[in-house]
């Protein structure tokens, strides 16, 4: 079936002002797969289902729109937590500003570098979680980013590593335009936290595609905040075998426009997978997240937790599925989108769904939206709190089922830290 003469100019134009890397046969033949894809199904319009709430419009451009660099004396996200560090610059790797590539039960190369071998363990991940994550939705940005991503950084995870694993993402040029594509393969038994912070680029389209084989362990948190005119949209695909465990956690704060995509395949038994979010917007914010949890094998559990705080014009959007397929019996799927509206300006748009072809599930799906509670609000000024103080305290009671979901007890305390910095430069 023919695109629609609109989608089809939109997206030639996108594809026409990209040159897609070298590399060897297996990475050449998985772009030019995705690129059928994207041609195939065109790059995404306010007119497609799971884009309704948000308008894709500069994600499609061919060139970025320019994003002031934001400077601020706040300590790095992380700086804390000893953790090898590996940085890029409006999507540019910075060999000088990055660690030693060398980790105890870890094996990490750069996709630039993996890309161009003959044989290499990348060959039967890259795009290949993409390609099974464009259905039953499409996800062209994330096929365009298999076609033309210039570079990323491959994990293959063999032990427990000794350390966490910090992408950092510096933010330098006010028209850059940045397409990375990551890989992470933890093996059997093994375990892995990944971190992500920083503003990436102007436009920032990233991937991250993460294989959890039999009890192995994964753990994701992310921050992406600081430079307020950036636009990104991001997506994770992530399959589970058995007795595996997936955790992610994502805190945005500031930003034009983001669009965080998780897909999850739970295709082992007693697998868990737990993605959530917390989201602080003021004025020319849109915030969207779509998730898509589909249960294809025996008692395993799902959460999706996602907690938006939203104020003078910001918008938030949550789209997300629990799809629980007929073998999947005792299943246990649970999700929640909440947003509290700190004025009459902002607003809130959700779409919680739930499939379900197995009869022996526990499955719920709650969303809410309302104000600052005033009597929690009395109680608090009555007790000699500050009204700015008070409200702050109850945001963050608010957020704290989000927080909950990040395993690292110092992770969650400089999560904390930095919501309540945010806070106390809104405050009205």
């Amino acid at each position: 079936m023919a695109l629609p003469k609109l989608k089809s100019d939109v997206t030639a134009a996108r594809i026409a002002a990209l040159t897609m890397p070298d590399g060897a046969a297996w990475a050449q033949e998985a772009r030019k797969d995705a690129l059928n894809r994207l041609q195939t199904i065109g790059l995404p319009h306010r007119r497609d289902e799971y884009w309704r709430y948000t308008t894709p419009d500069t994600l499609n451009t061919p060139d970025a729109a320019d994003a002031a660099v934001f400077h601020s004396d706040e300590s790095p996200v992380f700086g804390e937590i000893d953790q090898l560090k590996i940085v890029f610059v409006d999507g540019v790797f910075d060999a000088d500003a990055s660690d030693d590539l060398t980790l105890a039960g870890v094996e990490i190369e750069r996709l630039e570098t993996a890309a161009q071998a003959d044989i290499h363990w990348a060959r039967d991940l890259y795009g290949v979680l993409e390609s099974r994550g464009q259905t039953p939705v499409a996800r062209p940005l994330a096929a365009l980013n298999t076609a033309f991503s210039t570079d990323g950084i491959v994990i293959r995870v063999t032990g427990q590593a000794a350390r966490p694993v910090s992408l950092v993402y510096l933010h330098e040029d006010t028209s850059s335009d940045a397409i990375l594509h990551h890989l992470v393969k933890v093996e059997q038994g093994a375990n892995l936290t990944l971190l992500e912070n920083g503003p990436a680029a102007s436009r920032f389209n990233n991937v991250l595609e993460v294989e959890v084989a039999d009890t192995g362990t994964f753990n994701h948190v992310r921050v992406q905040g600081r430079d307020h005119e950036r636009r990104a949209a991001t997506h994770i695909f992530t399959r589970l075998g058995r007795e595996s465990t997936f955790k992610s956690f994502t805190l945005t704060v500031n930003g034009v426009l983001t669009r965080n995509e998780c897909v999850i395949e739970l295709t082992g038994d007693d697998a868990v997978a737990h993605v959530a979010g917390a989201a602080l917007g003021d004025g020319d914010f849109h915030h969207d997240d779509t998730v898509f949890v589909t249960h294809d094998a025996v008692n395993c559990e799902s959460r999706q937790v996602f907690k938006k705080v939203l104020r003078n014009g910001a918008t938030g959007v949550f789209q997300g599925k629990i799809l629980v397929k007929n073998p999947a019996q005792k299943t246990d799927g649970y999700q929640i989108s909440q947003a509290l509206l700190l004025d009459d300006d902002a607003q809130f748009l959700a779409k919680p769904e739930l499939e379900i072809y197995a009869d022996d599930v526990v499955c719920s799906h709650g969303s809410t939206t309302g104000s600052i509670d005033d009597t929690a609000l009395f109680y608090l000024r009555s007790r000699g709190l500050p009204k700015d103080e008070a409200r702050d305290l109850l945001v963050l009671s608010f957020l704290a089922e989000a927080l909950e979901e990040i395993d690292d007890p110092a992770l969650t305390e400089d999560m904390t830290t930095r919501l309540e910095a945010w806070l106390a430069r809104h405050r009205r």
